[in-house]
């Protein structure tokens, strides 16, 4: 498909549907980039190097050597979660992603609810990642984490003004060093194991004093919240989907690609450092950057450390760019009053991308580096799961009327798969913390105040969830499509 023309503003008036004559007029955004592309930005955004080793050394202090096993369970989720990923983002390309998808099959107020969830990701992930690069930067020089993490939200927020085919190959290569670092750590563990394999099957962790306790069903199961959260980022295809030549291929290639090549990155080095850590006090301090350095020396870990650094810089960029296509979106869609949808729908001449929506993302994630977000990244976890639920449901509805016969890429063995994804994810969810259920369920009931007290008021005009004409999925002729592998 040719590319979209580049629209200089939003339209003055937010009365748009999603019939034909209206959506010529709104703002497009440039299709550039193919699978590779696709597959290098989205898993730059899954961060694999990143989540490695600024997220899952927490989980090594609370699950020990059942962090691999955990993480593992959690991919076995993913796959039926990118299955209803690739369906749903072929059958609706929309760089609004859960919310266009779950919003266009379940009505608009499921979608707002989505579009929430989804907007507690997109503040509150590029923060966390990026608080950990001076910790890497330590070999070479001491810096303020806070005020490095601002800087790398900064330095992330200008690149994502750029264009995307630019920003693909510049992550490309950070993502190269990446796993580059990644395979190094699994190379040095699994030449210093200090025990069997058998501790990944029967999982225990420190208990002080030099004694061990066996690691629960229980504990496991509450971990998965944390574990789905290393492994999401492969769902940045379908943000990704008003980018893509020929999204309706594309999109699910990259989704599955994405989730196969970045699951295997995070859990064979997890799997090599616990079987190399030397004791599980070591384990579970989670000093993955000192362990490196303990197997080889000083030299090889600076470099493991200093590839760290730009994967996480990596991360922060490709997250910016992701997130504010969302933001685009929303306003676009007229979820904001009509000023701002205006401003936040405006995509640049030059490079394309949407500005407004960048700074709106970037400028906040800086400042969110300096507030302790630690319990946030509990609620992080826990909105990941509620938005993976709704899209499981969006995926259950997703064959009747007029997108039954719609050309998507159909996943195998529906609806067996969503519907186990809806029983298993609210499992996970009544397993955690009450108050970062708590704190995520108040966060949706505001939204769903200035719903019932802004938007439905203003349905006409307001939250009018669109895909442009020229990415809709055209109706097959005949029968609905066949699964495609």
């Amino acid at each position: 498909m040719a590319n979209s023309t580049v629209a200089s503003a939003a339209p003055d008036r937010d009365d748009r549907s999603t019939t034909e004559s209206s959506t010529a007029g709104t703002p497009k955004l440039t299709r550039s980039i193919g699978v590779v592309g696709g597959t290098l930005l989205t898993l730059s955004c899954l961060t694999p190097a990143s989540s490695l080793f600024v997220i899952v050394p927490d989980s090594f202090a609370t699950l020990g050597t059942g962090t691999a096993l955990t993480i593992a369970v959690a991919a076995l989720l993913c796959i039926g979660v990118a299955f209803t990923y690739s369906e749903l983002g072929t059958l609706i390309p929309s760089s609004g992603g859960e919310y266009a998808m779950v919003g266009t099959l379940m009505g608009r107020l499921a979608g707002w609810l989505v579009f929430i969830l989804s907007l507690i990701v997109v503040m509150i992930v590029p923060p966390i990642i990026a608080l950990g690069t001076a910790d890497y930067l330590a070999p070479i020089m001491h810096l303020d984490p806070q005020w490095t993490a601002a800087g790398v939200m900064l330095l992330a927020t200008v690149m994502g003004l750029l264009d995307l085919r630019a920003n693909a190959w510049i992550t490309g290569i950070f993502l190269v060093l990446e796993v580059v670092a990644c395979a190094v750590v699994a190379f040095l563990g699994f030449t210093h194991t200090h025990r069997s394999a058998s501790v990944l099957v029967h999982p225990v962790m420190d208990a002080g004093h030099g004694h061990s306790t066996a690691v629960t069903g229980g504990l496991i199961i509450a971990g998965l919240a944390t574990a789905l959260f290393i492994l999401q980022g492969f769902s940045t295809a379908v943000y990704l989907a008003e980018e893509m030549e020929n999204p309706r291929r594309n999109v699910s290639r990259t989704v599955l690609w994405t989730l196969a090549i970045g699951a295997a990155v995070v859990l064979i080095p997890v799997v090599a450092i616990t079987l190399g850590a030397p004791d599980l006090e070591t384990l579970g301090a989670g000093d993955v950057a000192g362990m490196v350095q303990s197997w080889s020396n000083s030299g090889v870990g600076t470099f493991v450390s200093l590839c760290i650094a730009l994967a996480i810089v990596n991360a922060a960029i490709v997250m910016v760019i992701q997130n504010s296509r969302v933001v685009f979106s929303s306003a676009r869609d007229a979820a904001w009053p009509t000023p701002a949808n205006r401003v936040l729908s405006h995509v640049g001449k030059r490079f394309g991308s949407p500005w407004a929506a960048t700074l709106a993302v970037g400028v906040p994630g800086a400042a969110l580096c300096f507030v302790n977000l630690d319990m946030l990244s509990e609620v992080t976890g826990v909105a990941v799961a509620a938005m993976y639920v709704f899209v499981a449901l969006g995926a259950l509805v997703s064959r009747r009327g007029a997108h039954k016969h719609r050309m998507a890429w159909r996943m195998p063995l529906w609806p067996a798969i969503p519907a186990l994804l809806v029983l298993v994810l609210a499992w996970v969810l009544w397993q955690q913390s009450p108050e970062s259920l708590l704190i995520t369920g108040f966060i949706v009931a505001a939204a769903a105040v200035y719903w019932a007290v802004y938007l439905r008021p203003r349905q006409e005009t307001h939250w009018v969830i669109s895909v442009p004409e020229d990415e809709q999925a055209p109706a097959a002729e005949g029968a609905e499509p066949s699964a495609t592998a």
